[in-house]
């Protein structure tokens, strides 16, 4: 059976939503409804399809729960990523925190408990910020018209065959978890001042980015999150989406470039105790390779969206 067909991409797109006991049953009784109502009418799969409606609000009457918090549509995403952040993010996190309290001179004790600490606040953090995200894409009034621009669903906005949409959603998954973890650990650094020397505590990145420029950095990186979990959930790429993530990438870019090129990215303080009169300091070339670096990873990622958008329109 060929999976491009557009009842297959449909049927795929209402069973996923579904419990796993029902989804045989279901899969069978689209199709034969399907093409039993083609046949009947003399119409088209095309016309038959935008008759039966967007797949998403028919998986939510077929499947046996009320919709809750985070519904059938976005649930499997908001589960994927809460298991990267979780499995993934998280126990980088603690191992940092641990690490750096053995560096400093602590026991396994003491730095058994800074990991205990990291795990439970960094922990309850990620949950908290993940299913507030999710909800807000859920509770939106349509996700097609809000990152579509569509007055209604169509069979044209079924997306790819699972099978060449799989590697696209890891990745977009994977980098929408690698800027997660980036963004709590910037904000990580700054409250727990994970640096230590003679008894002081500070954090790494200059303090005072935290009364001005720090916030484009994260509002950035927030939405590129953001709209990176939006494309797993609607598993596609569409212009205004691509818009959006690259005006959020422009933001995080444009503020990181600034502060590399200001060469205020480092707490002074910290520099001076790791420098402690050795004569070394942060070389020129390290903030302006930086810069290109920065500049060509959002280039790069915001074309690759572009991209995206014009394969699953053509």
């Amino acid at each position: 059976m060929n999976a491009n067909t557009l009842t297959e991409r449909y049927v795929h797109e209402v069973v996923r939503r579904i419990p796993t006991d029902q989804r045989d049953d279901v899969a069978e009784e689209l199709r034969a409804v399907i093409a039993d109502t083609a046949e009947a009418r003399g119409a088209s799969e095309h016309e038959v399809l935008t008759e039966m409606g967007d797949p998403i609000r028919l998986a939510a009457r077929y499947a046996d729960r009320p919709l809750a918090l985070i519904g059938p549509g976005l649930y499997p995403a908001y589960a994927r990523t809460l298991k990267v952040l979780l499995a993934g993010v998280l126990p980088v996190v603690v191992a940092v925190s641990m690490a750096v309290e053995v560096l400093d001179g602590g026991g396994v004790g003491s730095a058994i408990g800074s990991g205990i600490g990291a795990l439970l606040a960094v922990g309850a953090q990620m949950i908290a910020w993940l299913t507030a995200v999710f909800a807000v894409v859920e509770r939106s009034r349509s996700l097609d018209r809000l990152f579509r621009g569509t007055e209604g669903w169509t069979p044209d906005d079924l997306p790819d065959a699972p099978q060449t949409e799989k590697a696209a959603g890891a990745g977009t998954l994977a980098s929408a978890a690698f800027s997660t973890l980036l963004l709590a650990l910037i904000v990580w650094q700054h409250v727990a001042e994970p640096y230590r020397t003679d008894g002081d505590h500070m954090p790494v990145l200059d303090p005072a980015l935290w009364s001005g420029w720090i916030w484009p950095i994260l509002a950035g990186l927030a939405g590129t999150v953001l709209c990176e979990l939006v494309r797993v959930a609607v598993r596609r790429w569409t212009v205004p989406l691509a818009a959006a993530y690259a005006a959020a990438e422009a933001l995080f870019a444009a503020s990181l470039i600034w502060v590399l090129h200001k060469q205020a990215f480092f707490n002074p303080d910290f520099l001076a105790t790791v420098n402690d009169g050795k004569g070394w300091t942060v070389p020129d070339e390290l903030y302006t390779g930086t810069i290109l670096v920065v500049l060509a990873v959002g280039v790069t990622e915001v074309i690759g969206c572009f991209r995206e958008t014009r394969k699953t329109r053509g």
